[in-house]
C-alpha cells in the first residue's frame, strides 16, 4: 500500500473516532441524568419530610442541567415568598447569590401590599426577573445566564425553580428544559402530597374529637328510662350529624315546694320531662346542648315553678347566647305521679301533642314565651292539664316535621297528628307508637334520609 493511501485512510479514522466518543459521553451523561431521576423518585416514593425533600432539588437541578447553581422559591399559602432551599456548585459563589436574590425579592415585593394570587405572581416574577438579573451581575461581578420553570399544583402556582450559570457557551437546551420540567412536575406532587397529608391529619384529629363529643353527648343522655309510679315511656334520638343539637331529660324533682325540702320516698317524687333542640346542628350546636343542660338541672334543683325555671335558665344563658347567634327551644313539664298532673312551661319549642283517651281528641299543649337566649328578660307562662288512665303525650323537636322527601315536600305537622292520633287510637305502647312513626316518617322520605336535622321524640302514656 503507498504512503498516500495509508494518509487517506487515517484522515477517514479521526470522524468515526469523534462520533465515538460523542455517543460514549451521551451514553454515561443520560445514565447519570437516569440516576439523578431514579434517586429523586426514589426519595418521592419514601417521602416522609417536605423539608428534606426539597434540600435536594436545587441540587438535581444542577447536576440534570450542568448548571452551575440552583434554588427553589416557594410562594407560602400565607403571602409570603422564601428562597427554601439554594444548592451551588461552587460554595464561594453561594453566598453572592443568595444576597442577589433575598434582594430582588425585597425589591420587587416594595410597595405591594396585595394578596398573593396568579395575576399578582405573574406581575412580581416580571419584576423579580429583572430586579434578579441586575442584583445578581451587581454581586457575582459578571453577566449569568438564569433559566426557570414554575411548580404548578391545582389550586395554582406555587413557586418556581431556578438554574444559574455563569458559563457563555451554556445553552438552554430542549432536554434541560425537559428535565427542569420534570424536576418541577415531581416537586409539586411533593407539596401536594405534604398537603393532604397535613389536611387529612387535621381532619383525623376533627373526627376524633368529633368521637369524643358524640361519646360524651350520648352518655349526658338517659341512658334508660325512670321508673315513675303510673308512666309507660319510651324515646328516640336520631342526630343528623355525629354530635347533634337536641336534647330530653327525665330529672327527679324530689322536693316538696311547701317545705322546701328534700323527699326520700321515691313513689311521691315529681319527675321533671324536658325536650329542646338548639337552633343549628353539629358541634356548636352539641356543646350548647350539653351547656343547657347542665344548668336546666341545676335550676331544678332549686325548687322553683316550671315557668320561674325557664326565667332563670334564660336569663343565664342569655349572656353565653347573646353572641354566639343561636337560641334553644325549650319544652318544660312536671309530672306528679299521685295527682297524674302535668304542669309546663313552653319557651318556644314545637307544642306537645295530647291524645285523651277518654274522647279519642288530639289537643296541642303550648304556653307563651320567646326562646331561650334570645332576650333577657323574658317571662314565660305557665298551665297544667289533668291527666287520666290511657292518655298519652308526644314531645318531638322539629326534625320530625321539617323532614323532606326528594320532591322537596315536608312531613309537616298535620302528617304527624295523622299519624301520632291513629297510633294512639290502636291503643299502642309508647315504643310501638315510636316504631310506627318513625317507620312512616321513612316510608314518606325515603330510607335513612329526613332531611338532615336531629329528630327527638319522648312517648308518655299513663297506665290503664
Amino acid at each position: 500500500m503507498s504512503p498516500r493511501l495509508r494518509s487517506q485512510s487515517s484522515s477517514q479514522d479521526t470522524p468515526v473516532i469523534d462520533l465515538n466518543e460523542l455517543v460514549a459521553s451521551l451514553g454515561r451523561q443520560q445514565k447519570k441524568t437516569h440516576e439523578l431521576l431514579s434517586n429523586l423518585g426514589f426519595a418521592l416514593r419514601s417521602f416522609k419530610n417536605l423539608n428534606q425533600f426539597l434540600e435536594l432539588i436545587p441540587l438535581m437541578l444542577t447536576r440534570v442541567t450542568e448548571g452551575e447553581s440552583g434554588a427553589i422559591i416557594l410562594f407560602k399559602k400565607t403571602g409570603q415568598l422564601q428562597i427554601q432551599q439554594l444548592h451551588c456548585q461552587i460554595e464561594d459563589g453561594c453566598n453572592d447569590l443568595r444576597h442577589g436574590i433575598e434582594i430582588a425579592i425585597y425589591q420587587a415585593l416594595a410597595d405591594r401590599f396585595d394578596k398573593i394570587d396568579p395575576d399578582f405572581l405573574i406581575e412580581f416574577h416580571n419584576d423579580f426577573w429583572d430586579k434578579l438579573e441586575r442584583r445578581i451581575e451587581l454581586d457575582v461581578g459578571v453577566p449569568i445566564q438564569i433559566f426557570q420553570t414554575p411548580i404548578v399544583l391545582d389550586s395554582g402556582e406555587r413557586g418556581r425553580l431556578y438554574v444559574f450559570s455563569r458559563n457563555p457557551h451554556y445553552q438552554w437546551t430542549v432536554d434541560r428544559q425537559n428535565l427542569l420540567q420534570l424536576v418541577a412536575d415531581q416537586t409539586a406532587v411533593a407539596i401536594a402530597y405534604d398537603e393532604l397529608t397535613v389536611e387529612l391529619r387535621k381532619k383525623e384529629r376533627l373526627d376524633r374529637e368529633l368521637e369524643i363529643g358524640a361519646e360524651i353527648q350520648e352518655r349526658l343522655l338517659p341512658k334508660k328510662f325512670p321508673d315513675i309510679p303510673g308512666l309507660e315511656l319510651a324515646a328516640c334520638y336520631l342526630i343528623a350529624d355525629r354530635v347533634g343539637g337536641d336534647y330530653y331529660d327525665f330529672i327527679p324533682a324530689n322536693y316538696d315546694r311547701l317545705t322546701n325540702k328534700q323527699i326520700d320516698d321515691s313513689t311521691t317524687n315529681k319527675w321533671s320531662i324536658v325536650i329542646g333542640d338548639v337552633m343549628g346542628k353539629g358541634v356548636p350546636a352539641g356543646l350548647i346542648m350539653t351547656m343547657t343542660r347542665g344548668m336546666l338541672r341545676a335550676e331544678v334543683l332549686n325548687g322553683h315553678s316550671p315557668s320561674r325555671i325557664l326565667q332563670h335558665l334564660n336569663r343565664v344563658m342569655y349572656a353565653d347566647l347573646e353572641n354566639s347567634s343561636r337560641f334553644v327551644t325549650l319544652f318544660y313539664s312536671e309530672y306528679d305521679p299521685i295527682t297524674k298532673m302535668l304542669t309546663y312551661s313552653n319557651a318556644a319549642h314545637n307544642h306537645p301533642l295530647h291524645w285523651q283517651a277518654a274522647t279519642n281528641t288530639m289537643s296541642m299543649l303550648d304556653t307563651k314565651g320567646a326562646l331561650i337566649g334570645l332576650e333577657a328578660d323574658s317571662q314565660y307562662e305557665e298551665d297544667r292539664v289533668q291527666l287520666q288512665a290511657g292518655d298519652t303525650v308526644i314531645y318531638y323537636t322539629d326534625g320530625f316535621t321539617d323532614a323532606a322527601n326528594q320532591q322537596g315536600e315536608r312531613f309537616n305537622e298535620e302528617n304527624l297528628i295523622r299519624t301520632l292520633h291513629l297510633a294512639c287510637q290502636q291503643q299502642l305502647n309508647p315504643k310501638q307508637i315510636l316504631d310506627r312513626t318513625v317507620a312512616t316518617l321513612e316510608n314518606f322520605v325515603g330510607k335513612n334520609r329526613h332531611g338532615g336535622d336531629d329528630m327527638t321524640m319522648v312517648v308518655m302514656k299513663v297506665k290503664a
